[in-house]
């Protein structure tokens, strides 16, 4: 972005004490970020922003918001006194994103939301201007701060959208009033918020209230919850997913170690994605939707598909330091999500004298139903498919209690929080070279800690 503080200060409807010529090229709320040209947000979180304001002036900022009232205004930097920082943030944004004017695709979803995105931009890609959120930066935040990063000839703005109350998407659908909206999937993730996925559904659904009138939602076809909602708006629609009745289903799926193989009902193309599992087919189905919402070829699509790059620490492979192969996916966790990647865990063919190893970590924010949740996960493990199992974590002792019954004791190791060394040494003498071993669990369990130790 590239605007003056007198534009900025008519667009969240304020004023300016300074310069109102200077040139902004940036807006950061990290004063240890911000550079010359940028305009410092001093958000409240844990810390308050306008603590920083010292940091971010000798960092270079040019320009800061700052909340009316609040003590300690600084007289050497221009200043625009808003009523709240973070809403003024989200008012330039939405002007920004006027001003620019591309098209917006926005995606939610209890998992997925970050693998379709990367998958939905390298397809659009082959033909427009794309602009992506970075990372999973998906909240009232980090939204914002994607549209204001974007460059002024951006024609697709593609935007990662997640939530972990009600009203949340509400929010953001107002402030981008998106062109198409997909909604990957509804699980367990936040359920603890919510109590029920029915009440997930609706706070997804959200996504749609502001959807323009000639938009289009994208959504799985597989989830009833998801087909009783839709049918209450009245933009076009169209499924995704593995069912015959969804508008775009998979027809045929092969699965190899670092990628997997697909067809589709309406393609003559095979598509290849550089990950494995059926829950990552249903993404790349939804990427498939909107690349031909968007006028690109099967071809262009497939093409995309197999060169994407996805966001790290999701379904990565590592080598391990005896050699063995290490499927990490240690940024987030949920029910669905640990099915999903077992299974497919499971499908990756070994050589007869390798075992199949699962490291797994805590699901948080379960609530209530956390204990019954990593319970139910033995339904997925079966010491033929899966053969050595290692739970770390005071909820997955639900689930050792279970597998108890299933595993012997040489093939099933519990682990509490504070024993992760014990865990990290009894897993580096258990290892063979031809092992494959997935780690799976909550980022707040830091298994990324466990993968730093085997590699």
């Amino acid at each position: 972005m590239k605007m003056q503080l007198a534009e900025i200060a008519k667009a969240i409807n304020s004023t300016c004490e300074g310069n109102e010529q200077t040139v902004i090229t940036s807006v950061v709320f990290d004063s240890r970020k911000i550079t010359a040209g940028g305009l410092f947000v001093p958000l409240k979180g844990e810390r308050d922003g306008h603590d920083f304001i010292d940091s971010a002036i000798n960092n270079g900022a040019s320009a800061t918001l700052w909340q009316k009232g609040h003590p300690n205004k600084p007289n050497n930097i221009a200043i625009l006194e808003v009523e709240d920082p973070l809403t003024s943030m989200q008012q330039l944004a939405q002007y920004y994103l006027n001003k620019v004017n591309p098209t917006v695709v926005g995606i939610t979803g209890s998992n997925g939301k970050t693998t379709t995105k990367d998958m939905t931009s390298a397809v659009l890609a082959k033909r427009f201007n794309v602009h992506k959120t970075d990372g999973n930066f998906n909240n009232e935040i980090g939204v914002p701060m994607t549209i204001l990063e974007m460059k002024p000839n951006t024609e697709i703005l593609v935007l990662e959208m997640g939530m972990d109350h009600a009203g949340q998407l509400h929010l953001l659908s107002e402030l981008t009033h998106p062109d198409v909206a997909v909604i990957t999937m509804i699980g367990e993730a936040h359920i603890e918020f919510f109590g029920s996925r029915a009440a997930i559904a609706d706070a997804k659904m959200e996504i749609t209230d502001f959807l323009r009138e000639d938009g289009e939602l994208i959504y799985n076809g597989d989830e009833p919850l998801l087909q009783a909602r839709a049918k209450k708006i009245n933009q076009a629609k169209v499924t995704f997913g593995l069912a015959k009745n969804d508008t775009v289903y998979m027809t045929g799926y092969r699965s190899y170690k670092r990628h997997a193989t697909f067809t589709v009902n309406n393609s003559d193309n095979q598509f290849t994605i550089p990950m494995i599992g059926k829950h990552n087919v249903s993404n790349a189905l939804s990427a498939l939707c909107v690349g031909r919402y968007f006028g690109e070829s099967d071809e262009e699509i497939a093409a995309a598909l197999a060169g994407f790059t996805p966001t790290a620490k999701r379904m990565e492979w590592e080598k391990g330091d005896v050699g063995e192969d290490i499927m990490s996916d240690v940024y987030n966790s949920n029910p669905t999500a640990v099915r999903a990647v077992l299974t497919s865990f499971g499908q990756i063919e070994v050589p007869k004298d390798s075992r199949r190893i699962a490291v797994l970590g805590d699901m948080l924010e379960l609530g209530q139903q956390s204990d019954n949740l990593h319970a139910k996960l033995a339904d997925c493990l079966d010491p033929q498919v899966i053969n050595e199992v290692y739970l770390f974590g005071s909820e997955m002792k639900n689930l050792a209690n279970v597998l108890k019954g299933i595993y012997s004791d040489e093939h099933l190791h519990y682990y509490t929080k504070d024993q992760m060394q014990h865990m990290i040494a009894d897993l580096k003498n258990d290892i063979k070279p031809h092992d494959i071993v997935v780690l799976k669990g909550s980022h707040g369990m830091h298994l990324e800690k466990v993968l730093e130790r085997l590699r």
